[in-house]
């Protein structure tokens, strides 16, 4: 829940108050063996965080993996777009 900041006084004088929100990251868990290199989900992440391997899982797929966890924003794009439901995306907030 945002909570309420410093006011302070903008350009033509109004109060302005800041709001301090909490960061929200995700963390990306992919079930390599049930991956079917669809790549639905890495077109759908806007942020770039996965993409298909150069290996392939035990069924001879080539699977997705997370190539850039700082970048996830936690939108669960992948997740919705997967048909297999091999992506879980957990939401985590981070301190400041």
């Amino acid at each position: 829940m945002p909570q309420w900041g410093n006011r302070h006084r903008g350009e033509w004088g109004e109060l302005i108050n800041t709001i301090n929100m909490a960061k929200i990251k995700g963390a990306i868990i992919v079930n390599t063996d049930r991956c079917k290199g669809c790549s639905l989900c890495v077109e759908a992440c806007p942020k770039k965080v996965i993409a298909l391997a150069k290996k392939v899982n035990v069924h001879g797929y080539p699977y997705v993996e997370v190539v850039n966890a700082d970048g996830c924003i936690g939108c669960a794009s992948c997740a919705i777009v997967c048909p297999d439901g091999c992506i879980t995306v957990y939401k985590k907030k981070m301190e400041e």
